[in-house]
Formats: C-alpha cells, sequence, structure tokens
C-alpha cells in the first residue's frame, strides 16, 4: 500500500521535474523529446571518471562516454565483443594487444578522437595512485603506431595483455587534452558518446542529444538524469507520467506493472552479487573463523524466499554474467553446529566475549535491503553475536562504508553490491578482495593475494578458467573475506512509448537508438 506520505514525497518529485521546464523553457520541453530518467543514484559533480568507483555516477557517465568495444552481456551466452570507438583488435603476442581505432570520430568539445587519447586514458586511469586503478589489471604502457592505431603493452610489468581483452568495453576514453589539465577534466565530462553533458541544477543533470555522433544522431533529443533516492516516487513518477524510465524497482513494484498498459517492464541477471563485507582489518573479523562462523549462521534460503524474482542463488564469488563464474562445492551453507563450533575455536564459545557489531546497510538504493538485513542480524543473534543494525540514505551509507578517519570504514560488516559492466571478473576480484586495492573489506591475506596474482597471469583464457575456479573461488570460500548472498536481478519501469532502450546488466541504459512515440 502507498501511503500519504509517499504520495506527498511523491508530489515533491513532480514540483521538482516540472521546475525543470522552466530550465528548459516551457517551449524547449514540450517541442523536444525529453526522457526523465528517474534514478538511484546521485552524480556527484566528480566528472573525472578515474576518481570513483561509484554505480550512479559510471550510470550517468555512460551516456556521455564511449569505450574501445561494446558487450551486450546475456544470460547463458558466451559473451562477446563487439566495435565501439575500435574497429578491430588483436593479440601481437602474449604482451602486446593492438586495436584499430574508429575514423572521423570527434569529442563534444570538437577536438578529434585519435591513438593518442586512448594512451593518455590507458596510462593515466592505470596509475595505481587513481582512486579507480583497481578497475584495471595493471599499469600499461602504450604505443601510438598511427593515428588510428595503438598499442598496449604489459611486458615491463609481468602480467599478459589479453587481461585487458574485456576491460576494454568497460573504460571510458578520455581527450588526451582533459587528461593532460586535470582542472578542465574535473569541471565538466567531454566524452564522444551519443549525448552531451549541458549542466546540473540539484539533484538533475542534463543532457541533449550529440548531433556529431558517429552512430548517428539520436532520435531522443535530452535527458534528464534525476537522483529519486526513494524507490516508491520513481515508480509513482513512472505511474503518472513524470518520469519515461525508473531505475531499480522492488520486485513487488515490478509486478504491479503487469497490469499498466502504459509501462513496460524490464527483468534482467546482473552482472552483480550482493556481499555481506567483512571488515577484515578490525576485530573480531580479522580473524577467518569468525568470518566463516558469521557465514554458517545465516540461513541464504530465508534471504531468498524474501527477494523472490530479485534475487537468483549463487556460491560463488562473482555473477554468472562474469568469465570464470561457477558455483563452489564448499561454498559456507547454514550450519549452526559449526558455526558454534568455530566460535568456540576462536576463544567466544557461544559468542561470549564478542564485542558489538554494526552492520550497515542502505535503503532506496537496493531491493529489501532493510527487510534482509533484520533477518541477517535476528539469524546471528540466535548464534550469539551482539548486531546492531545502521539503516542509511544511499550517500550516507557510501560515505560509511568508504570513507573514515582510522582508515578502517565504520562499522564491522556492511551490505554491498558490486555492479560492472563487462565479463571481466577481475573488475569485482581486485576492488574487493586484493590487498592493493580493498577498500571497503580491508582484507590482507598474501595467499589471497597470490591466487589472484595467478590468474591475472594467466597466459591463455583456458588457464585462467582453471585457476579461477580450482583455486581462487575455494580459497576465498574457506577465507571468507565477503558472504555472497545471492546475485542481484534489475528491474526497471519504462513509458510504453519509449522504444529501443538497451538496458546493460551492470545498470546503465543506452538510449542511443531510443525513440518516444
Amino acid at each position: 500500500m502507498i501511503t500519504r506520505r509517499e504520495l506527498l514525497a511523491s508530489a515533491g518529485a513532480a514540483v521538482a521535474v516540472a521546475g525543470l521546464a522552466s530550465i528548459a523553457g516551457p517551449a524547449a520541453a514540450q517541442a523536444k523529446k525529453t526522457v526523465v530518467l528517474a534514478s538511484m543514484g546521485p552524480v556527484t559533480g566528480n566528472w573525472d571518471p578515474t576518481s570513483h568507483t561509484t554505480l550512479g555516477q559510471s550510470n550517468f557517465e555512460k551516456f556521455v562516454f564511449s569505450h574501445l568495444t561494446r558487450c551486450q552481456m546475456e544470460e547463458g551466452k558466451v559473451p562477446e565483443l563487439e566495435p565501439d570507438l575500435a574497429v578491430s583488435w588483436q593479440l601481437i603476442d602474449a604482451n602486446t594487444l593492438e586495436f584499430k581505432l574508429r575514423d572521423g570520430v570527434k569529442f563534444h568539445d570538437g577536438k578529434d578522437f585519435g591513438a593518442e587519447d586512448v594512451k593518455a586514458t590507458m596510462e593515466y586511469a592505470s596509475n595505481p595512485e587513481r582512486p579507480a586503478a583497481s578497475f584495471y589489471p595493471g599499469r600499461v604502457d602504450v604505443e601510438v603506431v598511427d593515428r588510428l592505431t595503438v598499442r598496449l603493452s604489459t611486458a615491463k610489468y609481468g602480467y599478459p595483455a589479453s587481461a585487458y581483452w574485456f576491460i576494454s568495453s568497460f573504460l571510458p576514453i578520455l581527450s588526451a587534452k582533459d587528461v593532460a589539465d586535470p582542472a578542465t577534466l574535473q569541471k565538466r565530462p567531454n566524452g564522444t558518446n551519443a549525448f552531451k553533458y549541458v549542466e546540473t541544477v540539484g539533484d538533475r543533470s542534463m543532457l541533449a542529444a550529440n548531433d556529431a555522433y558517429y552512430g548517428g544522431r539520436p532520435k531522443i533529443d535530452e535527458i534528464v538524469y534525476a537522483y529519486v533516492p526513494d524507490a516508491n516516487t520513481r515508480l509513482l513518477g513512472l505511474m503518472n507520467g513524470e518520469y519515461q524510465i525508473a531505475e531499480r524497482l522492488e520486485p513487488e513494484q515490478y509486478a504491479t506493472l503487469a497490469g499498466n498498459d502504459a509501462i513496460v517492464g524490464h527483468r534482467g541477471l546482473s552482472t552483480e552479487n550482493k556481499y555481506l563485507h567483512f571488515r577484515c582489518n578490525k576485530a573480531p573479523f580479522d580473524d577467518p573463523r569468525i568470518r566463516l562462523a558469521a557465514c554458517h549462521a545465516i540461513d541464504r534460503e530465508q534471504i531468498l524466499m524474501l527477494m523472490g524474482d530479485a534475487a537468483s542463488a549463487t556460491s560463488c564469488f562473482i555473477s554468472p554474467m562474469k568469465f570464470g563464474f561457477k558455483d563452489i562445492e564448499t561454498y559456507p551453507k547454514y550450519d549452526p553446529e559449526e558455526c558454534q563450533r568455530l566460535l568456540a575455536e576462536a576463544g567466544f564459545p557461544n559468542g561470549e566475549g564478542l564485542p558489538p557489531l554494526e552492520y550497515i546497510t542502505s535503503i532506496g538504493f537496493y531491493p529489501k535491503t532493510k527487510e534482509y538485513g533484520e533477518i541477517i542480524t535476528a539469524m546471528m543473534a540466535e548464534q550469539g553475536f551482539n548486531v546492531q543494525l545502521t539503516v542509511l540514505e544511499p550517500a550516507a551509507w557510501e560515505q560509511a562504508i568508504y570513507r573514515a578517519a582510522d582508515g578502517q570504514g565504520q562499522g564491522h560488516m556492511c551490505d554491498v553490491g558490486w555492479m560492472t559492466g563487462s565479463p571481466e571478473p577481475d573488475l569485482v576480484l581486485r576492488p574487493n578482495w586484493h590487498s592493493k586495492a580493498a577498500l571497503i573489506t580491508g582484507v590482507n591475506d598474501p595467499e589471497i593475494d597470490a591466487v589472484l596474482d595467478e590468474e591475472r597471469g594467466a597466459a591463455t583464457p583456458e588457464e585462467r578458467l582453471k585457476i579461477l575456479q580450482e583455486k581462487v573461488f575455494p580459497l576465498m570460500a574457506q577465507k571468507s573475506p565477503s558472504f555472497s548472498l545471492f546475485s542481484a536481478v534489475n528491474f526497471h519501469g519504462a513509458a510504453k512509448g519509449l522504444q529501443g532502450a538497451y538496458y546493460f546488466p551492470n545498470g546503465p541504459i543506452d538510449l542511443s537508438k531510443a525513440d518516444l512515440v
């Protein structure tokens, strides 16, 4: 049932969107084809894509920045790359990957795109000092062969160039001119994709069609990316026509759209798993026995029953949409007796002597986080864990999980997803569990580092697959720096008149070929 408070919230959103017409002008608002997208993530105004790993910001950037390749992942199918800024690519040798680039592409500021932009982007973003460097397999050198040919070389850094094969569909290409001037880079996003950035006013960011887009001018004239953190408000705005797209609907909300002739729902398995991350650099979870005990205290079947169509069962650290996925037989299962055995072995029989624990989760960003957070808290309490659930709005939650004066992060456990737009498993594995990049878990385990480095350095995809499935995932199940709760399913709602939209399994939406009819 929708409450009076929620209706008032929706009315407030309507006023906000109505205010947009005054920004663009009444005549323009009526004459142009405008898609108002109710998003679950704020746009921060930090326009350097290498400076963050924030999903909402990355979804917005996808409208503006292009990539060397595209990868339209589908459940049950082997992922394949398609041309984007690159028209072809090949491995020259074990440490050299060559890309032939598309001619006639321009950045939004009018600069011609070419090999120097790929070189500047790759070498800048793979610098370990960049916050998003964990998305790269490591440093890379880029040779400009000619204006439209580049060769990525990893010879100096001790891993194969094939590690960049799938990454090429995920990392946005910047202008070399912008990379050379950080102040300009942070001032506005300047890409080559179908929509240009116009401005941000409050919680709404405006985009306009790129007349010079190499794929042809979009039929949509403008996009309004509106930050609407409450899922009920997103749904109400969609139903009353304020928004043409609503992200991250709850499963019950998605079900209600089946009887609405004016709205079309979209459901798809995502590249994201939802995790219970342990702060491995903070007692008591610096002891893997306590982490394993917590995992054995949790009955994931109850969570799956609660989530319904919004979750898919998994016993792996990556989504089934990722290269290397395999359910691990040794993954921790609900086992209260084993939980108690581990607690006693670690010196905390029945949980006695354990410190109070804080479990950080969000509300309005992911479906049912508060509800299953309460289930997890209750199940852990049954085994002697004293857990307090802290529920935060998305902006505060993001700040809590990443930033803290003590360098360890707030709380002891965090509910976090990790959504990346490539089949590449290292986009998940290294940022979360390699000691050089694990911002949330804080894990620093030489054995985990060793197997992650081994799979990254495999000479062939077949060898890499074997290492992932036979070494990486079993070892991580044994160490349990995090507990994978389920693979997430995305729900979107869209106006029936919006046709031709493509929904990436990592969250972004491609409107370059869409139309409002």
